[in-house]
């Protein structure tokens, strides 16, 4: 029996183009060729990369050390820095250390706006699954504002939102510059949309990147993209109560098909740690350390693939255009009328 072929060296292989996993060898075998793959996506972000990287869930300063040292010993550029318990559960000081750490390094922090309904007295946040993460009543509405005006205020330039009458008024707030025009807003995996429609609308209610539940396929990525240009956030490790799906031999089809995307490093198997504390300090930390080493296992992937090219430049953050819906609220009749 004549031994199979080796795969192509890195060098060839990124010549070639990205390859899928696997199928020298099965073509070897006598296995047909493969589907139809899914359309190639023609967009990108601004400066010409299809993709970059995001490391979510770092709650807090001591995380945030333990992550950048992490990066810099594993060789995993990070573009954006995202955290998940809320703006409302640091203090000024602590949100200052991240800030100041992620721009000394030129990546783009992100924190969580606080108050969702989850922690609220009501049982519906925790009874409904898609109502739980929003902003229940005009109170937490206020809330997640007053969240946004202080992180603002502290240098933070990203927000994470899970609440579409949030991220609407936020967006109408940067349109009337009572919020940084840089100012960009990151949709929660939480709320993630699930087809085309749906993704646009967040997009037109001011949405910068949107995060899609990692259990789509590579065609419904494909199909969300050809509606849209707004980033997608892609966790391709999904903690557990986000699926745990684990899906790093598809990130180079995730990226062909989806860009522009980040690419999230989540971590399964990881104790929750929302809303974080001292006492969970161990876990969250080690835990950041890990989503690195993930980062690490999925470059290596894709350069393996020969689809390690196309990565945004270091320090990248811009979404590039975006269509938002019209401000018609300035026409709404008076609520006494």
């Amino acid at each position: 029996m004549d031994p199979l072929p080796d795969p192509a060296p890195g060098a060839a292989a990124a010549a070639a183009g990205p390859r899928p996993p696997g199928e020298h060898a099965l073509l070897a075998l006598g296995f047909p060729p493969r589907p139809e793959p899914a359309p190639s996506s023609a967009r990108s972000f601004p400066d010409g990369g299809t993709w970059r990287t995001e490391l979510p869930s770092c709650e807090g300063p001591a995380v945030l050390a333990a992550v950048l040292e992490e990066s810099a010993r594993l060789e995993v550029p990070l573009h954006r820095i995202s955290q998940g318990s809320g703006v409302w559960m640091l203090t000024d000081a602590e949100i200052g250390e991240m800030v100041s750490g992620c721009a000394e390094r030129d990546i783009e922090l992100c924190l969580f706006l606080g108050p969702r309904g989850t922690w609220e007295p009501g049982a519906g946040g925790r009874s409904y699954p898609g109502s739980g993460p929003r902003a229940r009543g005009r109170d937490q509405l206020a809330q997640c504002v007053e969240d946004a005006e202080r992180a603002a205020a502290l240098g933070v330039r990203s927000l994470l939102v899970a609440d579409e009458g949030v991220l609407w008024t936020l967006h109408r707030m940067r349109a009337a510059g009572r919020l940084p025009a840089g100012t960009t807003f990151k949709v929660s995996a939480l709320v993630g949309p699930v087809n085309p429609a749906s993704f646009q609308v967040w997009e037109g209610l001011g949405a910068d990147s949107v995060n899609v539940p990692s259990d789509l396929t590579v065609a419904q990525l494909a199909e969300i993209r050809v509606l849209s240009a707004a980033p997608m956030d892609f966790y391709v490790e999904a903690p557990d109560d986000l699926g745990g799906h684990v899906r790093i031999y598809d990130a180079a089809e995730l990226v062909r098909c989806g860009a522009p995307i980040y690419l999230k490093f989540g971590l399964r198997n990881a104790p929750g740690v929302y809303p974080v504390g001292r006492h969970l300090l161990p876990a969250a930390v080690e835990s950041g350390r890990e989503r690195v080493r993930r980062g690490r296992l999925v470059l290596d992937t894709l350069a393996r693939l020969g689809a390690g090219g196309g990565m945004s430049p270091p320090g990248s953050r811009a979404p590039g255009p975006l269509r938002r819906f019209p401000d018609t609220a300035h026409d709404a009749l008076p609520l006494n009328s």
